[in-house]
This record gives C-alpha cells, sequence and structure tokens, in this order.
C-alpha cells in the first residue's frame, strides 16, 4: 500500500475534510497548504498527484494521535524517517487507543480472522524471534474495518477500491 492510499483511507474512514487533515499535521508542528494535502489524496493517474513519503506520514499519524489523545508534555516525538506496516499499525493502535481485543474485534468486521498471538507478532522489535512483518492484506483489512466502525455512514460508497488480495 502507498502512504498516499493510507492517507486517503483514513480521511474517508473518519470523514475528515481538508481544514480537519490541515489542523491534524499541525498538531504534529508541521504546516501543510490545502494545495499540498488535495495533491496528496489525488488518485495515482492524476497529473497534480504528489507522492507522500514516509517522513510526512508520519507526521500525520503522529498528528492523530495528538488529536484523539491530546498532546504530551515535552518535545514531540520526533517522525520516523522510514515507515512500514507494523510502525503505521502501532500508530493508530495509539491513537484510538485499542487494546488487542479492540483490533481483533476491527479486523473480525471484515470476515479477516488473526489469533492474538499473530497480532502481537507486528507489535515486537525486528530483530524479536517472535516479530512478523504486516503484509499489505492485514493493513487493507485493518483499514476496511476501521471504516466500518468509525465511518458515520459505512454504507456510503468510498472514493477507492478495496483492494482483495
Amino acid at each position: 500500500m502507498t502512504n498516499n492510499d493510507i492517507l486517503r483511507r483514513l480521511r474517508y474512514c473518519f470523514n475528515f475534510n481538508d481544514n480537519k487533515m490541515i489542523a491534524i499535521f499541525a498538531q504534529a508542528e508541521l504546516t501543510v497548504s490545502r494545495a499540498e494535502v488535495s495533491d496528496w489524496l489525488k488518485k495515482d493517474d492524476d497529473a497534480a498527484y504528489r507522492n507522500l513519503n514516509d517522513k510526512t506520514l508520519a507526521i500525520f499519524l503522529n498528528g492523530l494521535i495528538n488529536e484523539k489523545r491530546g498532546k504530551r508534555e515535552g518535545p514531540q516525538p520526533e517522525p520516523e524517517k522510514r515507515l512500514n506496516n507494523n510502525l503505521i499499525l502501532m500508530k493508530l493502535k495509539i491513537a484510538l487507543n485499542l487494546k488487542a481485543e479492540d483490533m481483533l474485534e476491527v479486523l473480525g468486521l471484515t470476515g479477516f480472522q488473526l489469533s492474538k498471538h499473530e497480532l502481537s507478532a507486528f507489535f515486537r522489535k525486528p530483530d524479536h524471534k517472535h516479530y512478523r512483518l504486516c503484509k499489505d492484506q492485514i493493513m487493507r483489512n485493518f483499514l476496511h474495518g476501521m471504516q466500518l466502525k468509525y465511518r458515520a455512514n459505512p454504507d456510503e460508497a468510498p472514493d477507492f477500491e478495496w483492494d482483495e488480495e
């Protein structure tokens, strides 16, 4: 999954408008313009499409954590320069204050089954012997489950396709 795709899905899931997206970036101390946000949200084949880099998505996710849980005291965490699905899943877990059972429930809404042990493997350090890389299929199902759980009108058609792999 691309960073732009994740940003589009989160925007749709929580029904964020442009102003809200800009405010979430500002929560993590990054000023972005409406045009930048618009270009990141465009479809990949649009001429104005701009690629969203890992650091900028990390800043957005940090802003989402601040938005949902409140800013913590002291300096803000440094955004990661490199992201993977495991880090994105962890940041979403923190932002939404989800426990393992909650995450499994969200995945279950899509019909995707995962054990608690398999889920915990995504949150281990990469050098741990039971660490497991979170593949795109799991991330897609989690984001789709979030849409089903958090979207005000889940029957409304999304502006993107849910890829099945």
